[in-house]
């Protein structure tokens, strides 16, 4: 995001005016310099407030109700931002907007709408910028002139939903505290050299070298594994702590914004500074400005400088120039929204894999010289003779979606597949034909399909034994093979369960076929021929882009039984072999632990986890002893068990109980909380305590 102009009234030093960036051939200067002053410095304030957002602004600490000059009046504040795809915005939205905010004289701040924005050029696109959390979109920094910092006091977890106000409050009160230095390097020391995280590391070199080339700070022992960080901050002088102070606060701040970045510092964005020559002494404000202008390349500065400062600023940086963004438009797969009348219209509802029924459907129709067009799942499309939608989950979402397709197409459509009901089968005829890999050109030199159906359990859960029934073959490799594909995705129940599946299995290995087990295969079956069978076929990912095996474990019975049936099959640590397990169910939270606690014990395993949905008719979740006496001691066990990859999954199983252990208990269990945004949406950590405060509220209330 960069900052075009400014138009306000009511302002108290500004009165009402603009202020506007001038813009040459597509970019805007990268260093804006206004005088030193009360005007200017609150020019600075109202820049901060346009682009800080309105949800942020209604604090107190700030004290906004000054900037009215006339009480009787609100202070309008309009403005035009340019952002920056896809940081700014996900959607195709032109890369330049207007809006703007009304702050009454008791500081209460309201976003005006496109009725009220009377200020701004006619032609803007408004619209209120959409922030989310605050953490990347429309990035802002702003300094006061005097800074203070934290000393063992910051929070660097995102506890506080306001935090992108400490990003710019230092503007506004000169006792708001920035970035505490020593916690800070002493992070990113860990990080990036201890733990050779990439963007840490790149980082800490950046600092590392400009503060020894233009600060004089001795950084030789920065890189090295031992670094008391300290001690480091206790040698420099004071001046080399006001220099260093706002730098390392900027990089504290741009490596939260921006997880997903290398190169963090290289992100734009913009930064407002008042009165910078204070930071250092007179001979190094030069140098601090070209730091500043080499370390962050693409953010936009605004600064107050004295006379003298403006004079000595260094005449190469005031040339910069930035580019501005310019609309990015993604590719949109546009489905048409009318059809000949002779064409079928076949809709995949939910699935996550190609649809094999549909993919029959469309050979079928085809072979009847019909013309056939896919959609996926809400699409409206006019015109089509007849309508097959295939539904394979028993989910709200697709009970929802399903029921938004038979208001549209009413009796034209024609509605089958698991999710609505398991025991409707495709007609004979269709069901034997190969499948039209037409539909689906995703699947490339994929196969997809059942060479076995069926399971010989009776899982109350599962909808195999109700559908399938027991295991029978239907189909052979041949058949799934055809083109000359090497890669299979198979569908199949519990293959291990048919009588011959050895020689199945032997002849994917015999050749050397790559196949996704993608129902997994059922570890309780194995013996030592079929383990060493699985051994050498090329047991897939279902991107076919590594190595994978995949079993399921969805409670504590028989954990020995299973460990032996695992060890035939020598896996080691560097192997990935994947256990699907499903929670929610009927295991209590004591059961949980012992199933990932005996999965980390396994050389190689890890966990994909499920949370059981309920079939059409089939049993609901049995929870009533989930928690027992010891609850908080099975979570601070459960988050101790660090699987060595996939941890992203089981984000979703600590979701899932901490919201559980919210509505029994009333209460967080802040280590849990701590754990779910350990590595992933850090920023969304103040949200998510808020809106568990507020079901705890609502509990309470109940009670």
């Amino acid at each position: 995001m960069y900052l075009l102009g400014i138009y306000f009234e009511n302002a108290k030093k500004n009165g009402d005016g603009r202020f506007c960036f001038k813009k040459d051939r597509g970019k805007i200067r990268k260093w804006t310099r206004l005088p030193a002053g009360r005007s200017d410095r609150e020019l600075l304030q109202l820049m901060a407030l346009a682009c800080a957002g309105d949800r942020f602004l209604r604090q107190p600490l700030l004290g906004l109700g000054r900037l009215c000059k006339n009480l009787d009046i609100p202070l309008q504040l309009e403005f035009i931002l340019t952002t920056h795809y896809p940081i700014d915005g996900r959607g195709r939205v032109p890369p330049l907007l207007g809006s703007g905010i009304h702050i009454d004289q008791k500081g209460q701040v309201r976003g005006l709408t496109k009725k009220d924005c009377r200020l701004l050029p006619p032609g803007l696109t408004i619209r209120s910028p959409a922030l989310g959390t605050g953490n990347s979109c429309y990035f802002l920094l702003a300094y006061g002139s005097e800074l203070k910092h934290h000393d063992q006091t910051d929070d660097f977890s995102f506890t506080d939903l306001f935090f992108r106000v400490t990003r710019f409050q230092s503007l506004f009160n000169k006792e708001a505290l920035v970035t505490d230095p020593v916690a800070f390097l002493t992070r990113l020391h860990y990080r990036g050299v201890l733990k050779s995280r990439f963007p840490a590391k790149w980082t800490l070199e950046r600092l590392t070298q400009s503060f020894k080339e233009y600060l004089g700070i001795e950084t030789g022992c920065w890189m090295e594994k031992r670094c008391d960080f300290r001690q480091e901050w206790a040698r420099m002088r004071p001046w080399q702590h006001r220099a260093a102070l706002p730098i390392l606060d900027v990089a504290r701040h741009m490596i939260d914004a921006f997880p997903g970045s290398g190169t963090p510092l290289n992100m734009p964005g913009l930064m407002l500074l008042d009165r910078p020559d204070r930071f250092c002494t007179k001979k190094g404000f030069p140098c601090w400005i070209k730091l500043m202008d080499l370390l962050l390349p693409a953010m936009q500065f605004v600064v107050t400088l004295s006379d003298e400062a403006l004079l000595g600023f260094p005449n190469n940086t005031e040339r910069r120039h930035l580019s501005l963004p310019v609309a990015a438009e993604k590719p949109r797969k546009k489905c048409p929204t009318r059809i000949p009348r002779s064409t079928v219209l076949l809709l995949d509802v939910d699935s996550r894999l190609p649809n094999l029924a549909l993919m029959k459907f469309s050979r079928y129709f085809k072979e009847q010289g019909r013309r056939v067009i896919l959609a996926r799942r809400e699409s409206f499309i006019k015109g089509a003779e007849r309508v097959y939608a295939s539904c394979v989950f028993y989910s709200p979402a697709s009970q929802r979606r399903i029921k938004k397709l038979r208001d549209y197409y009413g009796e034209s459509m024609i509605l089958g597949g698991s999710g609505v009901d398991i025991q409707a089968r495709l007609p004979c005829k269709i069901e034997k034909l190969p499948a039209d890999y037409d539909l689906y050109p995703e699947l490339k030199d994929r196969g997809i399909g059942f060479i076995t159906r069926g399971c010989p359990f009776d899982c109350p859960f599962c909808i195999v034994p109700i559908k399938e029934g027991k295991t029978h073959q239907v189909c052979d490799l041949d058949s799934l093979l055809e083109d000359g594909r090497r890669k299979l995705i198979l569908l199949d129940d519990n293959i291990l369960s048919h009588p011959k599946a050895d020689n199945l299995l032997e002849e994917m290995a015999r050749r050397n076929l790559q196949v996704n087990f993608t129902q997994t295969l059922d570890i309780r079956l194995l013996d030592k021929e079929k383990a060493q069978i699985i051994r050498r076929i090329f047991c897939s990912n279902l991107n076919f882009t590594r190595r994978v095996y995949h079993f399921s474990l969805n409670d504590t019975r028989n954990l020995d039984r299973v460990r032996r049936k695992y060890q035939m099959l020598g896996f080691t640590p560097r192997d990935n072999v994947e256990f699907i397990c499903m929670y929610g169910y009927n295991t209590s939270l004591a059961e949980d632990v012992e199933r990932f606690r005996f999965l980390r014990s396994l050389p190689g395993a890890y966990v994909f986890v499920q949370e059981y949905q309920p079939i059409s008719g089939g049993p609901p979740p049995d929870l009533t002893d989930f928690f027992d006496d010891d609850a908080d001691e099975h979570i601070n066990e459960l988050i101790r068990i660090m699987f060595t990859q996939n941890m992203k999954s089981m984000e979703k199983y600590y979701r899932w109980l901490s919201k559980r252990y919210v509505q029994t208990f009333g209460k967080l269990h802040n280590g849990l909380v701590d754990t779910i945004f350990r590595y992933n949406c850090r920023d969304r950590k103040g949200q998510y305590i808020a809106t568990m405060a507020e079901t705890i509220g609502k509990r309470s209330r109940g009670k």
